[in-house]
């Protein structure tokens, strides 16, 4: 959805399900989602959204500011660097001390590359079971245009960069990667199978596609 708030345009994204009240979060990234419970009105919403118009543009302005920050990759103990979902200081991901720039960059790379494959390693592990497939064998990769994929040979990949996306958007691309064993085309199967484990994945798609490019080295 989008609305004007304080005189700029917002959009947000409206998750339905089984809750008693409204809430509004917005993660670090400027990704704002509205969670109501299924009944809710489009009126009530934007409503409450309304309410706490200036709350959410000062957020959003402190979001921005932070981005113009972190824009430039400085690879000192202060410079932010992206991880699940987080901004942190460079000496809280990897050890700095006596290193020279380019070594810091060879480490931290090693650092995504390691995280990806722990978290993809315990997070597959769930939704294999809930799809009843698995696959012959997963690597992490360097990728400037996927996220993740599937080989015919039942072979699945994922960029090492989705160490820096949120716990559910690393969630949707092995789910989506996950249904292609079994459905290789995206055809209606498909996004039935992959909304039946994640009912709001087109969410997560959005987000990649809207923030995607800030999480690089």
């Amino acid at each position: 959805m989008k609305m004007e708030l304080e005189n700029r345009t917002i959009e947000f994204h409206v998750s339905y399900g089984v809750r008693k009240k409204i809430s509004i979060q917005i993660d670090n990234t400027g990704y704002m989602t509205v969670k109501a419970p299924n009944d809710t009105s489009q009126e009530t919403i934007i409503s409450l959204v309304k309410q706490h118009g200036k709350q959410i543009v000062e957020k959003l302005q402190l979001i921005e500011k932070s981005k113009e920050t972190v824009g430039i990759k400085e690879y000192q103990e202060e410079g932010k660097f992206l991880h699940l979902g987080k901004y942190y200081f460079l000496h809280e991901l990897i050890e700095t001390t006596g290193l020279t720039e380019e070594e810091l960059k060879i480490n931290l790379k090693k650092f995504y590359f390691s995280s990806c494959k722990k978290i993809i390693a315990e997070r597959i592990k769930i939704y294999q079971a809930q799809l009843k497939v698995k696959p012959k064998e997963i690597e992490i990769e360097e990728s400037i245009t996927k996220w993740g994929s599937c080989s015919s040979a039942k072979k699945l990949t994922f960029n090492y960069r989705l160490a820096m996306a949120p716990i559910d958007v690393i969630d949707y691309v092995i789910i989506h990667e996950l249904c292609h064993l079994t459905h290789m085309n995206h055809d209606r199967s498909f996004w039935r199978r992959v909304g039946s484990v994640m009912p709001d994945y087109k969410e997560k798609e959005e987000f990649l596609a809207r923030y995607g490019q800030a999480m690089t080295l």
